[in-house]
C-alpha cells in the first residue's frame, strides 16, 4: 500500500502549484497576465457593446465542463475574447454611472502581494503580522472620525454586510439591555418583532434588506422623510418615533446615511445623535459613500457627530480608490463585538480569549476572510492621505461644475445641487411636458449610450419620474469630456423625440 501512494504521488502534476519550485512558471505567467491588463487598459470605449445574447453564443469559451487543459497562452488568449474586450472599464472617462472608482497602482500592489501569499486574516497562527496591519488601518480610519478609546472595527466585503452587522448590535444590544434576552443563544421572540430602525427615506435598501434578514422584517424599517437637500428632518424622525411607541412598537435604532447613493446627501449626524441618545437608541452612521471624506477639509465637517455613533459603514472601494473588496465596519464600543462572536474548539477556543494573541475572527461575521487591508495600507504609505484627499475634493469641484452646465441649459432640469460628486437631471424636450413621455426619452437615452460605448449613465427616480444621474469619482474626468457626455445626451434626446 506505502508504495502505491508513493507511486501515485510521485505521478501527480504538481508543476501549477504555488511553491518553491514553481518561481519561474509564476513569474511568467503573471507577466503574460499583466500584458493583457495592459492592453485592456487600451480599449477605446468603457465598454465594447457587445450584445447579451452576442456573449451567451461563447457558451464554448465559457464552458468549463469537460475540457482539455489549457496552456496559460491559450487560457489568456480566450479570457481576453470573452471578458477582456467586453468588461467595463471604470478608469475610462466615459464611465459616469456608479460608485465604480479608479483604482490606484499601490493597492494592485498590495492585491497581488495578498492573493499570492493567500494570507487568511481569522486567527493569529494564520494571519501573524497580518493582524496588526489590519489594526492599524482601523485605528487610523477610527480616530479620523473621532471616535472613543473603546472604538475599533473590522474588514468586511461591503456597505451592506456593514450595515448588517450595525443592525444585528443594535438588535441585539437592546434585547439584552432592555429585556435581558440573549438572542444569539434563545433566538427572536414576540418582543422582538415588535422593534422598529428609522432611516432616511433616501438611505441605501441595504437597510430594509438586512432587516429582512434580521428576521425583524422589511416593515421594521420606518423611513423618514427628508429636507430639499435630500437630508433626514430631525421633526420628522421625533414625530415617527412618538408614533410607533404610540402603536405598542420599540424604537431601538436610526441609521444616518452620510452620502446618500443618488444624492450624496448627508443626514445631519450630530442633531439626529442628540434623539437618538433622548430615546436611547442605537445610532448606526452609514457612511459607505460618504465616509472617506473625512479625509478632505471640503466636508470633514458634514461628518461632525460621527464620533457619536454607536457603529459606523465606510467604504474605500467606492471613494478611496480601492479594488473590491475593501470596507470596514467600526463601533464605538469593541465590547459589543461580542454579539457576533463565536468560540470554535478547533479554531479560537474560548481559553484562548485573553491571551497575547489577537483573532480577528472575534469581530467578523466571516470566517476565512482576505487579507483586504494590506492594499489600503499600501496606499496609505504610497499614495498618502493628502493626495486622496485631493482626489475627492476634485470630483466633488467637477460635480458643481457639470451641475452649473446642466442649470443653465434649457434641455435640462436638475434636481439638485451636488453635496458630493453625484448629479441627478433629466433631459426635458421642449415643448413636452408629459413625465411618462421623457421618461421614455430619457431610458432610450442611458441604453443607446451605453450599447454604443460612447457613455455610461446611471438612472434613477424620484416620486415616480425617472433621471438620469452622473457620479464621478475619476479625477482624471475634464470638464471638455463632460461636456461632450452632456452633448450626446442632447444629440440622442433631440434624436428620439425627432422621430417619435
Amino acid at each position: 500500500m506505502l508504495e502505491t501512494t508513493a507511486t501515485l504521488t510521485s505521478a501527480i502534476d504538481t508543476q501549477q502549484l504555488f511553491d518553491t519550485n514553481s518561481k519561474e512558471l509564476y513569474q511568467d505567467s503573471i507577466e503574460k497576465a499583466v500584458e493583457y491588463v495592459k492592453n485592456f487598459l487600451d480599449n477605446e470605449t468603457f465598454y465594447s457593446g457587445i450584445s447579451i445574447d452576442e456573449l451567451r453564443k461563447k457558451k464554448d469559451l465559457i464552458s468549463v465542463q469537460n475540457t482539455a487543459p489549457l496552456s496559460i497562452d491559450e487560457a489568456l488568449k480566450e479570457i481576453k475574447e470573452l471578458y477582456l474586450d467586453h468588461a467595463i472599464s471604470f478608469h475610462n472617462t466615459s464611465y459616469v454611472a456608479h460608485l465604480n472608482c479608479p483604482v490606484l497602482i499601490p493597492a494592485l500592489v498590495g492585491e497581488v502581494l495578498a492573493t499570492a501569499v493567500n494570507t487568511a486574516v481569522e486567527t493569529w497562527d494564520q494571519s501573524t503580522s497580518a493582524t496588526f496591519i489590519e489594526q492599524e488601518v482601523i485605528n487610523w480610519i477610527t480616530s479620523l472620525f473621532k471616535l472613543p478609546t473603546t472604538a475599533d472595527g473590522v474588514f468586511t466585503s461591503g456597505g451592506t454586510q456593514s450595515n448588517f452587522m450595525g443592525l444585528l448590535m443594535a438588535r441585539d444590544h437592546y434585547a439584552y439591555k432592555h429585556f435581558g434576552f440573549n438572542i444569539k443563544e434563545n433566538g427572536l421572540n414576540d418582543i422582538i418583532r415588535k422593534f422598529r430602525i428609522f432611516c432616511s427615506e433616501k438611505s441605501h435598501f441595504s437597510i430594509k434588506k438586512n432587516a429582512a434578514l434580521l428576521g425583524l422584517g422589511y416593515n421594521s424599517v420606518i423611513p423618514v422623510s427628508t429636507n430639499e437637500r435630500f437630508e433626514m428632518e430631525p421633526e420628522a424622525l421625533v414625530l415617527a418615533i412618538e408614533k410607533e411607541k404610540q402603536q405598542g412598537n420599540i424604537p431601538i435604532a436610526v441609521v444616518a446615511t452620510t452620502g446618500t447613493t443618488d444624492y450624496g446627501s448627508f443626514d445631519p449626524v450630530e442633531t439626529i445623535n442628540a434623539i437618538a441618545k433622548e430615546y436611547d437608541l442605537w445610532l448606526h452612521v452609514d457612511g459607505a459613500y460618504g465616509g472617506c471624506y473625512v479625509v478632505t477639509d471640503t466636508h470633514k465637517h458634514l461628518l461632525k457627530g460621527v464620533q457619536y455613533a454607536d457603529s459606523v459603514t465606510v467604504d474605500f472601494h467606492k471613494t478611496l480608490f480601492q479594488p473590491v473588496c475593501s470596507s470596514a465596519f467600526l463601533v464605538a464600543n469593541n465590547d459589543h463585538f461580542k454579539y457576533v462572536s463565536h468560540y470554535a474548539d478547533y479554531l479560537n477556543p474560548i481559553e484562548n480569549k485573553d491571551n497575547e494573541f489577537p483573532d480577528l475572527i472575534v469581530k467578523s461575521i466571516q470566517t476565512t476572510r482576505r487579507f483586504d487591508a494590506l492594499k489600503l495600507w499600501f496606499t496609505l504609505k504610497v499614495t498618502g492621505q493628502k493626495t486622496l484627499a485631493s482626489y475627492l475634493e476634485t470630483v466633488h469641484y467637477k460635480a458643481l461644475d457639470v451641475y452649473s452646465i446642466l442649470e443653465n441649459d434649457i434641455f435640462f432640469e436638475v434636481v439638485h445641487k451636488p453635496a458630493l460628486s453625484t448629479i441627478v437631471f433629466r433631459y426635458k424636450a421642449l415643448s413636452i411636458d408629459n413625465d411618462t413621455i421623457h421618461d421614455s426619452i430619457n431610458l432610450h437615452i442611458k441604453d443607446t449610450l451605453f450599447k454604443s460605448g460612447q457613455a455610461s449613465i446611471a438612472s434613477t427616480k424620484l416620486n415616480g419620474v425617472t433621471y438620469l444621474k452622473f457620479t464621478l469619482l475619476n479625477p482624471t474626468i475634464t470638464i471638455e469630456k463632460l461636456s461632450h457626455i452632456i452633448h450626446l445626451i442632447k444629440e440622442k434626446g433631440n434624436y428620439y423625440q425627432k422621430n417619435n
